[in-house]
């Protein structure tokens, strides 16, 4: 195994409590900011005593497979709010409708799956029932901004031949919008109800809920001829745990610290492009 460590300046002294903790054979400077430890393992002093001095240094760390690159893998899914763009369109929406707060409050307690995310879907929906449609494309053109490192990962995974898609329980409207303007390969997400140019407070047809993430994962994941450790899933939430649950490789993007527990690798603070340095090109 290496172990990368990347997102700034890595102090001396915790390179050489690394290298003494892991055994690792050789350091590997990767610029900008990335240090590869060759030949490491995991011990249990590197999780309790110097894991939480990397995070106090705001550096991100993972163990990965020697050698591994981007082109052995032929899939990449992403969750889209939060994750792939750094807003919850659904909050947003609700700004427009006066009851941000309200919903906000839902949507970090879903996050956290302290409620079932279809409740939690029906319970934010209903609050925006009434809301001219129009909002739609004010949210779209005036609040959405992709994450971090979100063009620079992409352009990388198509250039390696990796498949794309977004699976989301956000809003057609929106995932749709970035399928087509990032060349994503799928793209799948709740599509809003709309009668008489406003919002009804419903979706069209089934939630699209975590299990709904997953299946979508494992159906392309199957159609491609993929194996598992050929799949990598991005998520931030407690909804995209049975997604990230289908893939070798799961990414919690500045995740709930549940998510982040369950992830194969967690990217707290560098862009979404740190996970090259995981598996360059």
């Amino acid at each position: 195994m290496d172990l990368v460590i990347q997102g700034g300046a890595l102090p001396t002294f915790l390179l050489d409590r690394c290298v003494a903790a892991t055994g690792a054979r050789a350091v590997q400077p990767q610029p900008p900011q990335v240090v590869r430890l060759a030949g490491a393992e995991r011990s249990v002093e590197f999780d309790d005593e110097i894991a939480p001095l990397l995070y106090q240094e705001r550096l991100d760390w993972c163990f990965v497979e020697s050698g591994r690159k981007l082109s052995d893998f032929g899939l990449i899914a992403f969750d889209m709010d939060s994750t792939l763009i750094t807003i919850e369109c659904i909050d947003e929406l609700a700004d427009f409708a006066g009851r941000k707060a309200e919903v906000s409050a839902v949507t970090e307690s879903a996050m956290r799956g302290e409620i079932d995310y279809r409740e939690s879907l029906r319970r934010r929906l209903a609050l925006l029932a009434g809301l001219d449609a129009r909002v739609l494309a004010r949210v779209f053109g005036e609040r959405l901004l992709l994450s971090p490192g979100a063009r620079e990962l992409l352009a990388a995974v198509q250039a390696a031949g990796l498949r794309t898609a977004i699976l989301s329980g956000g809003f057609t409207y929106f995932t749709e919008r970035l399928r087509i303007e990032l060349g994503f390969d799928f793209a799948t997400s709740n599509e809003l109800e709309i009668s008489g140019g406003k919002l009804t407070g419903r979706v069209v047809g089934d939630i699209v809920d975590a299990q709904a993430k997953a299946h979508h994962l494992v159906r392309l994941r199957d159609e491609l001829g993929l194996k598992q450790e050929q799949v990598i899933a991005v998520g931030d939430g407690a909804n995209d745990l049975l997604m990230m649950a289908e893939a070798g490789v799961s990414v919690a993007f500045r995740a709930k610290p549940a998510t982040r527990a369950k992830a194969s690798v967690a990217l707290n603070f560098v862009g979404l492009d740190g996970l090259l340095a995981l598996y360059p090109a």
